[in-house]
């Protein structure tokens, strides 16, 4: 799809193209409210302003970005590198780009887009909102990896490649359910999000279900909002938190490896074991947690394979020879030292 204009803009504004022109540069001849309604329309359609090449013709280039929220996390590591490395040998160049945890990635691809002229987006990690909207107006193919989010049917220009967030999560809990745990104490972000959160919350949750045992929110526990998400440090801030807590548990499942073990860090510095006094569980399938002592239990996603496919559907729609679809692989529970049979 065409990158929309600033006519177009106007139009759906009820405006001129100089009123529209005064409210991207900020001038001060214009009324906040019509201003509000143009930024309003330009964040919905990814309207980015090109003043240097506004009325040129698009130029060519074979550059492929990898927008990555979290790209401090172990997990992308071997995924971004199988990346890289298959969109090298395509002839194409590799764009690495990192996201913050409140920044709108779709409204930053496509301002990269404009400027770097890309051929495709591949989307690394979370998503804070569901983006179709804004992707539909994207004029390059893309594909939102590791994040099982529904992919509408009208969406032709994109794909998703990822496992089953809430199945898997779902997977887990049932085992430490089956373990003997029915006090599981889950962290999540400190706000809902369009991922990984929600959706390893709600398979959580079913399992809860299933089992009959009755959902407790005093039991799901955020994340530091002012730390790294799905870190050590986050994982050992929020335990510290949890064990000095009036909170009864026997098991903490966080969703991410890195604070799994953060979380067994704070178990052991306040005196307790595990999983003898705490049982604790992890996801993603890190090789520090088959290594730390105790080993952690997780989920194990299959990044290579996720990797292999993503790079695989985006040229496919580079190419023509497909329309975006999604893809979802299975994931392997590993059992580990860290959770007690009870």
């Amino acid at each position: 799809m065409e990158q929309i204009t600033i006519k177009e803009i106007a139009r759906m504004c009820g405006v001129g193209v100089s009123t529209v022109s005064r409210a991207i540069n900020n001038h001060p001849d214009i009324n906040p409210e019509t201003k509000e309604r143009i930024m309003e329309t330009i964040r919905r359609y990814n309207y980015v302003p090109n003043n240097s090449a506004r009325n040129l013709k698009r130029a060519e280039s074979n550059a492929i970005a990898v927008m990555v929220k979290g790209v401090s996390n172990p997990f992308f590591g071997p995924v971004i590198q199988t990346m890289e490395r298959k969109i090298v040998n395509k002839n194409y160049s590799f764009v690495l780009q990192q996201v913050e945890e409140d920044e709108d990635e779709v409204a930053m691809a496509a301002a990269l887009e404009k400027e770097k002229r890309l051929k495709g987006i591949i989307f690394l990690g979370g998503m804070k909102q569901r983006p179709w909207e804004s992707l539909k107006q994207m004029p390059v193919p893309c594909v939102i990896s590791t994040v099982s989010i529904h992919l509408p049917e009208d969406v032709e220009n994109c794909s998703i490649v990822s496992i089953d967030d809430e199945a898997e999560s779902y997977r887990m809990t049932d085992y430490l359910i089956k373990c003997g745990h029915r006090r599981i104490v889950i962290m999540r972000t400190a706000e809902p999000d369009a991922g990984i959160s929600d959706k390893r919350l709600a398979g959580y949750r079913k399992a809860l279900q299933k089992h009959g045992i009755a959902y407790d929110p005093e039991l799901v526990v955020p994340m530091h909002s002012d730390a790294v998400y799905y870190s050590i440090e986050n994982g050992y801030e929020v335990t510290k938190e949890l064990l000095t807590s009036d909170r009864d548990f026997t098991c903490i499942y966080a969703i991410s490896d890195r604070m799994a073990i953060g979380a067994i860090r704070a178990v052991f510095d306040a005196g307790k074991r595990v999983p003898e006094d705490f049982s604790v569980a992890g996801f993603d399938g890190l090789d520090i947690a088959r290594y730390y002592r105790p080993s952690v239990a997780t989920i194990a996603q299959p990044s290579e394979k996720i990797a292999d496919e993503t790079i695989r559907q985006l040229f496919s729609m580079i190419e023509g020879k497909e329309k975006g679809r999604k893809v979802i692989f299975p994931a392997r529970l590993l059992e580990g030292e860290s959770v007690l049979k009870l």
